[in-house]
């Protein structure tokens, strides 16, 4: 990880996982619930602790940073790393997906030439991490993050899209639980 991006522990973090190539990979649900089941997971046993987040067909954004004695650098790693393998493995052996030849390829294509890849690289480097100082940024981000769907003409209202904590920011159970702010 580069200075530009590099995380500090005890701070609030705005980040943005992308899919290699902007490949359009979540726009089936089994892809979508791997990534909410793996963030989950994280809550309840890395420490992650989420503020906001939102799933749209090629990357994430998350507001978050990690408990005391954890590190959100670590759940990066681990989550990118446990992801990409889990929806690879998913891809190959859905046999009703029909860009499977197509993504596979992308995948291992943009692995080709990086030494610390096996066989096929899911997540571009880096993660965008912004450190959230203000409550004005910290704002603007959320509100930023729940219009994508709105944005991407998903959705009319950015309560009604499911894979974002947009819901529970209009007082609604979302997918994941996070700590409003």
């Amino acid at each position: 990880m580069g200075i530009k991006n590099q995380i500090v522990e005890g701070y609030s973090y705005f980040l943005t996982m992308t899919v290699v190539n902007w490949i359009d990979v979540f726009t089936r649900p089994v892809y979508k619930h791997i990534i909410v089941d793996a963030l989950k997971y994280n809550q309840e046993n890395k420490g992650l602790i989420i503020f906001g987040w939102c799933l749209i067909s090629n990357h994430l954004h998350l507001i978050a940073e990690a408990e005391d004695g954890s590190h959100l650098s670590d759940f990066l790693r681990d989550f990118k790393k446990f992801t990409s393998k889990t929806i690879i493995k998913e891809i190959r052996d859905n046999a009703d997906e029909s860009r499977k030849k197509w993504m596979l390829s992308e995948f291992e294509f943009a692995g080709r030439f990086k030494k610390n890849i096996k066989n096929y690289k899911f997540w571009q480097d880096g993660n965008e991490a912004k450190e959230i100082h203000t409550t004005t940024f910290l704002a603007q981000k959320l509100d930023y993050i729940h219009e994508n769907p709105v944005s991407a003409e998903i959705v009319e209202n950015d309560e009604e899209y499911v894979y974002s904590s947009a819901k529970n920011y209009a007082g609604e159970k979302g997918l994941i639980d996070v700590v409003l702010i």
